[in-house]
């Protein structure tokens, strides 16, 4: 009895908060509006979250998944198409298995469960859910490529998808769906789409251990804290069809993509920009075109986030073309674009350098906080 209340009393403490874009649903307010101020949420047991172009997949600590928002090419994985779904709703269909890892891409969807099985479901319209075909599936369907495999884990971006599977040095990166801008990684020459998983090149003597998707870019953390990108080119640079290595002597242990930009978390906790535009950039580019002159042209892209006078950033998150982070004293702060609420300030304007939300709430008081965000939408989560 004693241990139940003190295992209610740890789901009580745990908060969630959403903000910005909601007209699909995909805040879990129960209302289709957008929300510039945090909004805190009456959901427990969650343990992560998803979020995609506008829908929301959570996942609990009991290996269970719930989802939410914009379903209308299936990505909920309830088993039907709806326009929307204001409020958590369990994927029934995955009942049988533990799932350890989601991703949500912009109309997809993938799980991944503890023995490494692969299930994708939403548009498939460019071959991103890896069936060998171009079918969409309202349900999480099971990958066959990978059967004999062990999943690590997915990352689902706006018309594509990468994998990395466990314990694996060779063919460990896999990449399917759209790959109109390179984000396959599979051939230097042009692709434009693939319905079942191929492999990533450039990997062979990496040991990968995160690989992140958004947009038209592609994301992979080495072991040793190296950060390989490729895909769409960051602002000012080329498409590129392989992984190429930033030339950096910072090692990362956390990368997020948004679609014209990427942030990078260092081990000592500082972050880092790559690319970005007037809505999230953090200088202009006429000073980074000349930078590119006197040094490696990718890592002249890529500088430290200003105004953080030297505090530790312990998450890291970026939309479509905002950016979230927490600092070691549980702040948060956003910047970039701000059109939906997105960065929960009070209003609809963006902003070029963070700047602290208030949730009316002591985060000190938390053990961790996480961030995650949707294109146009954020969501807070703290742990006791």
């Amino acid at each position: 009895m004693e241990e139940s209340e003190k295992e209610k009393n740890k789901s009580e403490r745990l908060l969630l908060w959403s903000w910005g874009a909601g007209t699909d649903g995909q805040l879990g307010t129960e209302r289709l509006q957008d929300q510039q101020i945090p909004q805190q949420l009456s959901i427990s047991s969650v343990s992560s979250l998803a979020c995609g172009g506008a829908h929301v997949i959570a996942l609990t600590s009991a290996g269970k998944v719930l989802s939410w928002g914009r379903g209308s090419s299936g990505q909920l994985g309830h088993g039907e198409v709806v326009n929307n779904v204001l409020y958590p709703k369990a994927v029934t269909s995955l009942d049988n298995y533990f799932i350890t890892h989601v991703s949500a891409g912009w109309s997809h969807s993938g799980f991944v469960s503890d023995k490494g099985c692969l299930f994708t479901c939403g548009d498939g319209s460019f071959g991103q859910l890896g069936h060998g075909d171009y079918a969409s599936h309202s349900s999480p369907v099971i990958v066959s490529s990978f059967v004999d495999q062990h999943v690590a884990q997915v990352a689902c971006g706006m018309r594509h998808s990468l994998v990395l599977l466990k314990g694996s040095l060779s063919n460990q990166v896999y990449g399917f769906g759209s790959g109109k801008r390179g984000q396959l990684g599979v051939s230097k020459d042009k692709i434009k789409y693939i319905n079942l998983p191929e492999v990533v090149n450039g990997f062979e003597d990496v040991e990968i251990v995160g690989v992140s998707a958004n947009g038209d870019h592609s994301a992979a953390l080495s072991v040793d804290g190296n950060l390989y990108t490729w895909g769409r080119g960051f602002k000012g640079f080329e498409d590129s069809h392989l992984p190429q290595c930033l030339n950096s002597t910072l090692k990362f242990t956390k990368a997020t993509l948004g679609w014209n930009h990427a942030l990078a978390m260092t081990g000592e906790g500082e972050v880092y920009m790559l690319g970005g535009n007037h809505l999230g950039v953090l200088s202009d580019l006429h000073t980074v075109r000349q930078a590119k002159q006197l040094t490696d042209s990718r890592e002249a892209n890529l500088e430290k986030v200003p105004g953080l006078d030297e505090t530790k950033i312990t998450d890291i998150a970026t939309g479509a073309e905002h950016s979230v982070l927490v600092t070691e004293n549980g702040e948060i702060k956003t910047w970039g674009w701000g059109e939906h609420g997105q960065l929960g300030l009070g209003d609809d304007g963006d902003r070029i350098s963070p700047v602290t939300v208030s949730l009316g709430y002591d985060l000190s008081e938390a053990a961790s906080t996480k961030v995650y965000c949707g294109s146009g939408f954020t969501f807070a989560l703290t742990k006791p």
